[in-house]
C-alpha cells in the first residue's frame, strides 16, 4: 500500500479572540458567546463554494495544530483533565501532539458577511486561536453525526463544575460590549491546566486585544486587571 503524503491545501484561516493558547476553551461548543470568523484564502474566496451552507446551523471545521507540531509521535499522552500524570493512548485523545497535528471542531454558524475579503463565515463557539490554518469545512448533520448513545470515555469523570467568575464593573466595561460576556462564559471553564490549584498565583491570557489577569480559590475566578 502506497504511503506517499497527500499535500493538504489551507483553504482559510480563522480570526478570533485569542493571541495564545492559553484561555481557548478545550472543546468547541462550549462557550457559544465566542465569534471568530474564518477568512478564506484567495484561492477558495469563491461565493459558488458555500451555495446552500447557511441553511445548515452547524459546522465541522477541520484544522491544523499549526503550534503543536513535533517532528516525532508518541503512542501515549498525558491528558490535562487526568492531571497531567495517567497516560493514555494519543488515539484514544484529543491531544495535539499526534502523528498528523489535525484538530476538529463544530462550530455553530452564525452567517455569512460579504466583505472586502469576499464572503467570510461568522461562526460561534470556536476553541480556535487567531490565524489557524483551515483545511477544510464540512455541514454538522444532525442525524448522522447527533450519537444519543455515544459513550465519554474518561472525559465523563475528568469534567469540572464551572467556576463562579467576579468581576468589578470598571474592570469588566474595558472591554467592547459584545466581548464580556464570551469572557466571563471562558473564565466560568477554568483555564488553568487542571494540576494548577494554587490560589495565590495569577493567570493571565489575552482576549479581544486585552491582557486578562485571574486568580482562583474556593471555586471563584476573581479578574485581578484588564488591561490593553
Amino acid at each position: 500500500m502506497s504511503n506517499s503524503p497527500h499535500e493538504m491545501k489551507v483553504i482559510a484561516h480563522i480570526r478570533s479572540d485569542f493571541a495564545s493558547k492559553f484561555g481557548i476553551p478545550r472543546q468547541s461548543g462550549v462557550v457559544d458567546a465566542l465569534t471568530a470568523r474564518v477568512v478564506f484564502t484567495e484561492e477558495y474566496r469563491v461565493a459558488e463554494a458555500l451555495r446552500g451552507i447557511e441553511e445548515f446551523s452547524h459546522l465541522w471545521l477541520i484544522w491544523q495544530f499549526s503550534e503543536a507540531k513535533r517532528d516525532n509521535w508518541s503512542p501515549t499522552v498525558r491528558p490535562p483533565r487526568l492531571g497531567g500524570n495517567t497516560r493514555m493512548g494519543v488515539f484514544a485523545t484529543r491531544s495535539p501532539f499526534r502523528p498528523n497535528p489535525i484538530g476538529l471542531s463544530c462550530v455553530r454558524l452564525v452567517g455569512v458577511e460579504h466583505t472586502a475579503e469576499g464572503d467570510v463565515l461568522v461562526v460561534a463557539g470556536a476553541d480556535l486561536m487567531d490565524g489557524t490554518p483551515i483545511y477544510d469545512i464540512k455541514p454538522y448533520i444532525p442525524y448522522a453525526d447527533a450519537k444519543s448513545d455515544a459513550a465519554g470515555g474518561f472525559t465523563n469523570l475528568a469534567w469540572k463544575d464551572k467556576l463562579e467568575v467576579r468581576c468589578e464593573d470598571t474592570l469588566l466595561h474595558r472591554l467592547a460590549a459584545d466581548k464580556r460576556d464570551a469572557l466571563l462564559a471562558v473564565l466560568a471553564e477554568d483555564p488553568r491546566p487542571s494540576y494548577q490549584e494554587d490560589s495565590e498565583r495569577v493567570y493571565g491570557f489575552t482576549f479581544a486585544g486585552h491582557e486578562i489577569k485571574f486568580s482562583v480559590a474556593d471555586g471563584i475566578a476573581t479578574v485581578r486587571d484588564i488591561s490593553e
